[in-house]
């Protein structure tokens, strides 16, 4: 199940993020998104969690939470859509 996690702290680590979705199950994988020039958080991320229901579940406690001092938005991720 891949999560979008937004409003995320622009000081939050992937470490950080990845140790908060982790006391609700197995984390594949975690990332923030940067700005790809100056290397800044754009303050949201992704992370994606193989079982569904511990899925739900993170999203459930950690949407509206408060993760390194601001309210977490978390919600299944949408795919992209293009650009063009």
């Amino acid at each position: 199940m891949d999560i979008y996690v937004g409003n995320l702290s622009y000081d939050i680590s992937v470490e950080e993020l990845r140790e908060s979705f982790e006391q609700h199950g197995q984390v594949n994988s975690c990332k923030i998104i940067s700005d790809r020039d100056t290397g800044r958080s754009k303050g949201f991320g992704f992370v994606e969690m193989p079982n569904q229901n511990e899925g739900e579940a993170a999203i459930s406690e950690l949407n509206g939470a408060m993760l390194k001092g601001r309210e977490a938005r978390v919600n299944e991720a949408r795919p992209r859509e293009d650009r063009r």
